[in-house]
């Protein structure tokens, strides 16, 4: 049951992942760096303390009792983790939600499925899979061919961009991803894809956050959330100082004060987008509870949200205009990722 709960609350955080940069496209006539900042300052400045308090209301009780050194790592961790999540938006909006989300969150779930076994490498901790045991045994050997696996698929995938990047012009490309730019994309998406599976490693670094939680007596399914505060400081940090950059150098504040834009339905979507994005966290946090932090869950969810965001860019004919072989090629790449899902799941549970 627990299991089944885990797999259930993954798969509703892989479909808020995936969906939450739908409302974006909704806002109009504003510069990225403008809904981008709406939706970051929601995210991970609003609405994270306001689910810890709610769940776990002595949540700053216990970050302010904790050791300066785990929360100097977690915040790192997220500040990392900024880096990857500021890319993420700009390889979706040079890529598109299913090219861009496969290469982005493929690199991600490669990345994340090894970090907190190499995190346990350099830090032994009883009860913990570390990178020198999944060398050791036939279960850690399979999850790293998942891994090389999932790799393979995400190769596939930008191989089936590549071909309609050749089949389509310009005009057509544009029609669905008004700035589509394949090579610029595909070098932001592998940097974000990396840079993200930092959260993973951010994850174990404030364990004792979360663990702390529950020894207060806290509900254990809300655990993470006292964690997921820090966490998010780090990628609130970094998107904010990039954003206001970008804002005075492109003189795109004026947005917010611009009557001939539709500032309050800009800002509504803007926020709804960022409220979408901390659902994931909130739902890895209780699926993780159920799950434990390891290879299965993070490629769980990863997995979930490369389904949805390739059902979102089906719906937003991503892919129309392009050569059967093309679509072909897509599919198997998306196949393969899903494939090494379950080679590392099954490898996991070994």
């Amino acid at each position: 049951m627990q299991a089944i709960l885990g797999v259930l609350f993954h798969s509703l955080g892989g479909v808020a992942a995936g969906s939450f940069y739908m409302p974006y496209n909704k806002v109009k006539k504003w510069a990225w760096e403008s809904y981008w900042m709406v939706g970051g300052t929601v995210s991970w400045l609003i609405i994270p303390p306001l689910a810890a308090w709610i769940t776990i209301p002595g949540f700053a009780e216990i970050i302010a009792a904790s050791s300066g050194q785990i929360l100097y790592f977690t915040f790192v961790m997220g500040l990392l983790w900024g880096v990857g999540g500021l890319s993420y938006g700009l390889g979706i909006r040079y890529l598109g939600m299913s090219l861009g989300n496969s290469v982005v969150l493929g690199f991600c779930a490669a990345f994340g499925a090894l970090v907190p076994s190499v995190y346990y490498n350099l830090n032994p901790t009883e009860g913990k899979i570390s990178f020198t045991d999944m060398m050791a045994t036939s279960g850690g050997k399979l999850v790293l061919l998942g891994v090389l696996v999932c790799l393979i698929g995400i190769a596939i995938s930008g191989k089936a961009g590549m071909m309609k990047e050749n089949e389509l012009s310009d005009e057509e490309k544009k029609k669905t991803i008004a700035e589509f730019s394949l090579y610029k994309g595909l070098a932001i998406a592998v940097l974000s894809g990396i840079l993200s599976s930092f959260f993973n490693f951010g994850i174990e670094a404030g364990k004792p956050l979360a663990d702390a939680a529950v020894a207060a007596g806290y509900n254990p399914l809300y655990q993470n959330n006292v964690t997921f505060v820090v966490i998010l400081w780090g990628g609130l940090t970094t998107n904010l100082v990039w954003t206001i950059i970008l804002s005075i150098k492109n003189k795109s504040y004026t947005d917010f004060t611009n009557k001939s834009t539709p500032i309050a339905k800009n800002i509504l979507f803007s926020a709804f987008a960022g409220g979408i994005w901390f659902l994931q966290f909130f739902f890895y946090g209780m699926g993780e509870s159920k799950l434990g932090n390891g290879a299965s869950s993070w490629i769980l969810h990863m997995s979930t949200i490369i389904l949805t965001a390739n059902m979102w860019g089906i719906y937003r004919k991503e892919w129309n205009g392009v050569a059967l072989k093309t679509k072909w090629t897509i599919t198997i790449g998306i196949v393969v990722i899903l494939l090494s899902v379950v080679l590392v799941g099954i490898g996991n549970s070994m």
